[in-house]
């Protein structure tokens, strides 16, 4: 058997992995915020409010599609969010109403949504969702992480001739 170099082969050991691209997907974040741009800016209407209720409900009643926004604003993917309190148990969907205006009401008001929006806490919510989408796809970097690693080790495999 070979006596190996332990010390010389962990030399060879990079810090990291990582290419520019391990970091964002600014294209999909950007991507992901378009397709919803213009409800935001919709509901860009609502920042500073003094009747937010009143007037979240007559862009829910006038543009219901704005409610597909909800959940990123949380930064949840999907269109629906499960939430419970005394009252009970609700499986709230954000792409078709399936509850009262009233209770989306309720919703916006105890997730604190309303309080953000109202109180001026954010100017703009498209920027807003911007960041929460970056937020939301730094979360993919362990995935991003794995596919590195399998495009780093293709390329010792082939450059070896196992390929």
């Amino acid at each position: 058997m070979e006596d190996r170099n332990f010390d010389e082969w962990l030399s060879k050991f990079r810090v990291s992995i990582s290419s520019y691209d391990y970091y964002i997907d600014f294209e999909k974040v950007v991507r992901n915020v378009e397709k919803i741009k213009m409800e935001l800016n919709i509901l860009n209407s609502l920042i500073g409010s003094k009747c937010i209720e009143e007037d979240f409900e007559k862009i829910v009643k006038r543009y219901p599609e704005t409610l597909q926004c909800v959940p990123l604003l949380l930064a949840v993917r999907g269109y629906e969010i499960y939430a419970q309190d005394e009252e009970g148990i609700f499986l709230y969907n954000f792409k078709k109403m399936n509850y009262s205006v009233e209770q989306y009401k309720i919703f916006m008001c105890k997730t604190g949504l309303f309080d953000m929006i109202s109180n001026h806490l954010v100017n703009n919510l498209v920027d807003y969702a911007l960041g929460i989408e970056t937020g939301l796809d730094s979360n993919g970097r362990k995935n991003r992480g794995g596919h590195q690693m399998e495009d780093l080790v293709e390329k010792y495999i082939v450059a070896a001739g196992f390929c």
